[in-house]
């Protein structure tokens, strides 16, 4: 095999995402306040920066404020502020308007599409000099003879289905460095690596996550209203299952609008994707998108685990920022600051420990010291209470906000990890779900084909299975093949041959949100990175 090129930094970022170009928006900040230079590149695995970025959102610009406090004179896609918050309990036909729970309070902040975001954040750090490489995915972290990180490597090419050297076949390259910041995002394939080979969850709770799939919508002038903001819970999900909507009028008429369900869900029937479909039709909202058209999809596996569920940080030769860690407010339903103020925080912890040639824990120090983790600890307790159903969760919620500020002695565990709450089909009813109606609601594959996915067919499967009879004689035979219903692209599906059920991959289809990565019951699914570019090619998202 032949050899790799070698290109060297002094800092790494894997990830174009909010955290990991704030590191490198800091990096180039202090390296020019001290008249140093330090050498600093980006690698993104979406065809551009933004690609593979979705998200409700409405952001808080705390950290952007304080890593660009001039960013409302450089063009900045914050353009829509927030006016009105409201808070809904939805059954099958009525809405009732509860109070708005303080933490989803947004008077000061702003409704945005993240792609467009992180977008305008590369363009800043490339004005810094920074380096950014989009369409290189990290297929590989490079370890030294004493197992520190010195970097990552490049996917290969031009590989074929079968795992042979095609005829426009070209090797990876290793790109090397002092320090290498892991920011893949919720459920990065790397930092599955590192936390293993590391033991960095040996002192936390385990991650919980939910999933989160989204449209956006061009909707009628009249009912445009930029800057309201909408949540809801309830209806569709029964009262056990954790999960609720958001509804975001941007400007231009157009509306975000998507559905977070807790991976934590116990019934194997139970589709995601089917679910967000039938709550489209609840009246509250069909009002809303009638003689509208549906523009954009896609979905994302987020991180729902709080502070007690944060790994440990570092390890030698680099570290853990943004969702890749977990930071993430849920009650907020917020984590673009957090996952800014993380990479800031690494920025300076490297950038004041740069010669360490070990491991720099002072990363995790200063991370407990700052605004990030005191905002995420008084929020630890709302989630997990919702292990023991909705109506409890609520009332000890609010007891927890109003009469504890968020500083009860105690911190309630997580149920344990997603996978292991699937339960067996035999103790479930099949959910009957209706038909789209292919106005306001969609089919799945309908739906990807606006979310840009394109994969190259003849390319290495990147959903592999560690054991190839798990799909039938286990994911069958107990849980009805969940995989066909929690995957929001339809990349899974049984297919029938003499009368034999037989997983069918269809990894071209997928959206990289890394579900199936998660709630497998066996854990039997190891998402990889398929090769550079593929994916979703988000717009506007």
């Amino acid at each position: 095999m032949t050899n790799r090129e070698m290109m060297e930094y002094d800092v790494v970022v894997v990830g174009a995402g909010p955290s990991g170009l704030s590191a490198a928006i800091k990096l180039k900040q202090l390296s020019k306040k001290a008249n140093s230079e330090l050498s600093v590149c980006v690698i993104e695995k979406g065809s551009e920066v933004g690609a593979h970025i979705v998200s409700g959102a409405v952001i808080e610009t705390r950290a952007l404020d304080e890593l660009i406090p001039e960013w409302k004179t450089k063009n900045s896609p914050l353009k829509t502020q927030a006016t009105s918050d409201k808070f809904l309990y939805l059954t099958k036909t009525k809405s009732y308007q509860l109070p708005t729970p303080p933490q989803m309070h947004n008077k000061g902040n702003y409704i945005i599409s993240l792609s467009d975001f992180t977008k305008w954040l590369a363009q800043q750090a490339e004005e810094l000099e920074v380096e950014i490489y989009p369409g290189f995915s990290a297929s590989e972290v490079l370890f030294d003879e004493n197992n520190k990180v010195v970097g990552v490597a490049t996917c290969d090419m031009g590989r074929l289905k079968d795992g042979s050297e095609g005829p426009n076949f070209e090797r990876g390259i290793e790109l090397r460095a002092k320090q290498t910041i892991f920011s893949e995002g919720c459920r990065g394939h790397l930092g599955k690596v590192l936390m293993e080979k590391f033991n960095l969850n040996s002192d936390n709770s385990p991650q919980t996550y939910g999933i989160g799939i989204k449209e956006l919508w061009e909707v009628s002038p009249d009912k445009s209203q930029p800057g309201s903001i909408m949540h809801t819970t309830g209806w569709p999900l029964d009262n056990d299952t954790y999960g609720g909507s958001f509804l975001y009028h941007l400007d231009n008429n157009k509306i975000s609008i998507g559905f977070v369900i807790g991976l934590d869900y116990k019934n194997p029937y139970l589709s995601p994707y089917l679910e967000f479909q039938r709550f489209k039709h609840h009246p509250a909202i069909k009002k809303l998108l009638e003689g509208g058209r549906r523009i954009n999809y896609g979905a994302r596996a987020l991180n729902e685990g709080g502070v007690q569920s944060l790994p440990k940080l570092t390890f030698p030769g680099g570290m853990l920022v943004g969702c890749e860690a977990g930071f993430l407010n849920v009650p907020k339903i917020k984590g673009t600051h957090l996952a800014m103020k993380s990479g800031m925080i690494a920025a300076q912890s490297i950038f004041e420990n740069i010669d360490k040639l070990d491991e720099i824990s002072e990363f995790q120090t200063d991370i407990k010291q700052s605004w990030l983790w005191n905002e995420l600890y008084k929020v630890r307790n709302i989630r997990p209470s919702f292990k023991w159903g909705f109506w409890k969760a609520i009332m000890y919620s609010a007891i927890d906000t109003y009469i504890f500020r968020g500083n009860a002695p105690w911190t309630i565990d997580h149920h344990g990890t997603d996978h292991e709450n699937l339960g067996n089909k035999d103790n479930y009813k099949e959910i009957k779900y209706p038909k789209p109606d292919n106005v306001i609601s969609f089919d799945r594959l309908t739906n990807v084909s606006f979310s840009g996915t394109n994969h190259e067919e003849n390319q290495p499967c990147h959903l592999q299975l560690k054991d190839e009879d798990v799909p039938i004689n286990t994911n069958f035979e107990l849980y009805d093949n969940p995989e066909t219903r929690y995957c929001p692209a339809g990349v899974y599906e049984i297919v029938f041959n003499n009368n034999k059920p037989k997983l069918q991959i269809n990894a071209q289809n997928c959206v990289h949100c890394k579900t199936c990565d998660i709630k497998d019951p066996t854990q039997n699914i190891n998402w990889v990175t398929p090769q550079g570019g593929g994916g979703p090619n988000y717009q506007g998202m």
